[in-house]
């Protein structure tokens, strides 16, 4: 049975929201304090991933990113006339997050804003090539741990040079609170191509037959976001 609209809606914009406030709001901690690390903020997006996906995905389908609905929709595992709401929940989410944020710490640590730390050429083909192996890992498994683990690894080593977005909505809603839009750009058009790679390469790897059509994981990503 498919999740009605306004259900699948809020969940999909809830996922976001925490992925967001406990994202960034680890960046901005450790701006604050110190005392998390790069490692540490790594750790807590891969965490609030594993959790999002965990508690939502019989829901919605976790996705939490634009580019992962771009990905789902494009391969043909999501309703075209869902992408769109799914999105806007999404920026919905993530702004609310954001300025959830702005409130508590004002604006410590720019609020996670993604920036390029260096030239935008490098931050654009590194934005790309995690976006693309955080979604071919999600399209080929999908379990919580693991996409969580995708997102901690790649914020580990992509985080210092771009912020590791690798998601439009977490760029979003940053930049929106705290008005710094610096190449913002990049981290809409890198994570879509990454998003159409990992989806082409998914395919010419091993097509397989849809999520729907397997015995399902009750905490497993799913593209259809729907009710087990």
């Amino acid at each position: 049975m498919t999740t009605p609209l306004p259900r699948a809606l809020t969940a999909e914009g809830l996922g976001t929201f925490a992925l967001v406030f406990f994202g960034p709001g680890a960046a901005v901690v450790q701006a604050q304090t110190g005392a998390l690390g790069h490692l540490g903020v790594a750790a807590v997006f891969g965490l609030t991933v594993t959790a999002v996906i965990a508690a939502l995905a019989p829901i919605s389908g976790a996705h939490i990113n634009p580019a992962a609905t771009f990905a789902l929709t494009l391969a043909g595992q999501f309703p075209r006339a869902r992408a769109l709401p799914y999105v806007a929940a999404q920026l919905a989410g993530a702004s609310l997050g954001a300025f959830l944020l702005l409130a508590l710490f004002g604006l410590k640590g720019d609020l996670g804003v993604t920036v390029p730390a260096g030239s935008v050429a490098q931050a654009f083909v590194l934005e790309g090539v995690l976006t693309f192996f955080l979604l071919l890992v999600a399209l080929r498994s999908g379990l919580p741990w693991v996409v969580g683990g995708v997102v901690a690894l790649e914020a580990a080593m992509g985080g210092p040079i771009t912020g590791a977005s690798m998601n439009p909505a977490r760029s979003f809603g940053p930049a929106l609170a705290s008005g710094i839009w610096t190449s913002h750009w990049l981290y809409w058009v890198a994570p879509l191509l990454g998003a159409a790679l990992a989806v082409l390469v998914n395919h010419v790897l091993a097509p397989r037959d849809p999520l729907e059509s397997r015995p399902r994981q009750a905490q497993e990503f799913v593209p259809g976001g729907e009710s087990p």
